[in-house]
């Protein structure tokens, strides 16, 4: 039976992806049957596996931010940046990817997209390879996601919680952003100069001198406080051992800007992450069916009697990537988070590097022209250039399949 509701778990994750079906849909009725079916479980123990605390947690972050987007704070934010830096080539790739990382921190990962039409233009005009561009854009949306405000981070975390496993959440993100630019600088070398010379596109505004006009308004600065006070209280909570619910102080962040500015906060009702959140629930509720089942259990020892603690270490995070290049990076995180439980059980490798091993791994891959990053970064550069980048974003995508594992079992080892 175990073995059978694995393999129902994994054609989902196919049948989704060909059929294009929102995995969550899939994911929760067929939790249910298989529940009912095959583990002889009620239907109120299986209901009661969906993770509501992830569910505050998306629902908190995602509205707060919402209202930061509906006023227009991030926009303004990421403008003023770019307005300081302006057409200095050597910073360009740098500066992005801090501006996407923080962007990507701020809620969603998916929110760095709104750098991508400035980021590449800005190469173009500065004679920056589009490459090295698209590298760091990526880099900085890999390294903010896995942020403790953000949905990889919150994801990552929690689901490694409630398996077991003591995560810091800001030695995740410590290690996303030293695995990140440590890629920013291997591409740096790689990709050091254009394809082309330094050439404004047709039809191109200038961001710096538009991001120039205009000042804060009082209810952007009003929310850039709110901004800094939700960073603060994360790292002070943590800092001092107090586990704080994230999603909670987001909402109540929100709930006070809602008041002052009811307006953005009914526009922000709309930004929740709806979808997400019904994806990583009916992921997760199927996982605990699994688990009920012992069935991943099952899975984990069998990738334990794969070889040593670093090669099965390696091979979990392999999948993830590969899978990751054409999935949903935030379904496989909460998907393969729960399996490794076994591997960092085992005392084999240290349960905090595994499974910041795994988010790197899954998030990495994500410069893939399949996935949805890989394929805005084609579409936001020149038409000229967008042949050769699609070429290039397939073989660093798939590369890092490889090249991620292997560096994050060094990294084990050395745990």
């Amino acid at each position: 039976m175990p073995t059978l509701a694995i393999a129902i778990f994994i054609g989902l994750f196919a049948v989704a992806t060909l059929r294009n079906i929102h995995l969550g849909v899939l994911m929760f009725p067929a939790a249910c049957a298989v529940g009912v079916w095959l583990a002889g479980m009620p239907l109120r123990d299986i209901v009661a596996g969906f993770p509501v605390n992830i569910l505050v947690l998306l629902a908190g972050v995602t509205y707060f931010f919402g209202i930061a987007k509906a006023n227009g704070t991030l926009d303004r934010l990421v403008q003023e940046i770019i307005a300081v830096v302006g057409d200095r080539r050597r910073l360009l790739p740098l500066v992005f990817f801090s501006v996407t990382a923080g962007v990507a921190a701020m809620g969603s990962p998916q929110a760095g997209y709104v750098v991508m039409p400035l980021a590449m233009p800005a190469a173009r005009r500065s004679g920056v390879d589009p490459m090295l561009m698209a590298v760091a854009v990526n880099s900085g949306i890999s390294a903010g996601g896995l942020a403790p405000t953000s949905l990889f981070g919150i994801v990552t975390y929690s689901t490694a919680h409630r398996a077991g496993i003591d995560l810091n959440p800001l030695v995740l993100l410590a290690a996303a952003l030293v695995a990140n630019l440590a890629l920013l600088a291997a591409a740096a070398w790689l990709f050091p100069g254009s394809s082309v010379a330094p050439t404004p596109c047709e039809g191109e505004t200038e961001p710096a001198r538009a991001a120039a006009s205009g000042r804060f308004t009082s209810q952007q600065l009003v929310t850039l406080t709110c901004i800094v006070g939700l960073m603060l209280s994360v790292i002070l909570g943590i800092w001092l051992g107090l586990e704080p619910d994230i999603g909670v102080i987001a909402l109540g962040f929100g709930a006070a800007l809602a008041l002052v500015y009811p307006k953005a906060g009914a526009e922000a009702v709309g930004s929740i992450d709806w979808s997400t959140i019904l994806m990583v629930g009916g992921i997760v509720t199927f996982v605990a069916v699994l688990q009920r089942m012992d069935a991943v259990n099952l899975l984990g020892h069998a990738a334990m009697n794969i070889g040593t603690p670093l090669v099965a270490g390696f091979v979990i995070c392999m999948i993830a990537g590969l899978i990751s290049a054409f999935a949903s990076t935030t379904g496989i995180l909460a998907a393969l988070v729960p399996m490794a439980v076994p591997l960092a059980a085992s005392g084999g490798v240290a349960g905090w590097a595994l499974i910041s091993s795994i988010g790197v791994c899954a998030s990495i891959v994500d410069a893939s022209p399949f996935s949805t990053t890989g394929a805005l970064l084609v579409a936001s550069a020149a038409e000229d250039e967008r042949p050769r980048l699609k070429s290039l974003l397939m073989r660093w995508g798939f590369s890092m399949v490889i090249v991620g594992p292997v560096v994050a079992a060094i990294a084990l080892f050395f745990a």
